[in-house]
């Protein structure tokens, strides 16, 4: 998982992250503790939120 330039920061993703593994600090960050659970990507208003190649 990654987060795209078209991060604005708002904290969605964030927000709803089962496991408190993305921080906001301007734009998100997703974490070690991530479980590529994908529920970030539904709640990314932006559609910044994309799975990693």
């Amino acid at each position: 998982m990654e987060i795209s330039k078209r991060c604005v920061g708002c904290g969605q993703c964030a927000a709803f992250c089962p496991k408190e593994a993305i921080i906001v600090k301007g734009i998100a960050f997703i974490t070690a503790d991530c479980i590529q659970c994908r529920i970030c990507m539904a709640y990314c208003p932006m559609k910044a939120i994309e799975e990693s190649v």
